[in-house]
């Protein structure tokens, strides 16, 4: 699956956070089951059909926030492929991915762990105005879907598609479809049979695919990437 970074308008909702969501950021998997998948049959028989021949998705995640951010960083505009050897060797560098141990290496070491020096210095700033007080990763987790894509967005070279993606592989949240990833988008032209894909035709999908439009975006993810 490839992810790419466009800043754009949201499309997550800004519905008070629920404990089920806030339980859910702390799995090792996204969580979901067969109530979700079955109201997506329901609402979508194309999608439906997807859904049972690819059977259940595991998908990891990274529960904790910061380190969502840094990787969500790390993967932007770039193949999983390659993001994974970034964040391998990123991982091997800092020891652990904590603000403090990120916080300790300069931009150019960052940099070497094979990003460009613009994403190094975007994670050289998360770690720095964490540590500030400015921004407090745990306080994400009981905030809107909007507040916390406003929060992230204000900070210096985050953009829409990073904080969406934190939203869902970071904090649980059910109703993500970013616009702004490739691969959502194509795996829609491939779902609905379409050469292309205008804006309203992909908000119309959204809608129908609302409330667990996160658990459509991992078989989205999945059929863009020949599942």
């Amino acid at each position: 699956m490839t992810l790419r970074e466009r800043p754009d308008e949201s499309c997550a909702g800004g519905e008070a956070v629920s404990e089920a969501t806030i339980r859910n950021a702390g799995a090792p998997f996204f969580r979901y089951g067969e109530a979700e998948t079955a109201y997506l049959k329901r609402r979508d028989a194309q999608l439906g059909a997807v859904i049972d021949r690819i059977g259940p998705i595991e998908r990891k995640v990274a529960p904790d926030p910061f380190t969502a951010l840094v990787e969500c960083v790390v993967d932007q505009q770039i193949s999983a492929k390659a993001a994974r050897t970034v964040r391998e060797r990123l991982d091997a560098l800092a020891g652990d991915v904590t603000p403090e141990r990120i916080a300790a290496l300069s931009a150019d070491e960052i940099q070497k762990c094979g990003m460009t020096m613009k994403k190094a210095v975007t994670i050289a700033g998360i770690a720095n105005v964490v540590l500030s007080g400015e921004l407090d990763p745990d306080a994400l987790r009981t905030m809107s879907d909007d507040d916390v894509v406003t929060r992230l967005t204000a900070l210096d070279g985050i953009g829409l598609w990073t904080a969406e993606m934190v939203l869902i592989f970071a904090l649980g949240r059910r109703d993500v479809v970013s616009w702004g990833d490739l691969a959502i988008r194509r795996g829609m032209t491939r779902l609905y049979c379409l050469e292309t894909l205008t804006r309203d035709e992909f908000l119309r999908y959204r809608r129908r695919y609302s409330p667990h439009g996160s658990v459509a975006s991992l078989y989205l993810w999945a059929l863009a990437a020949g599942r």
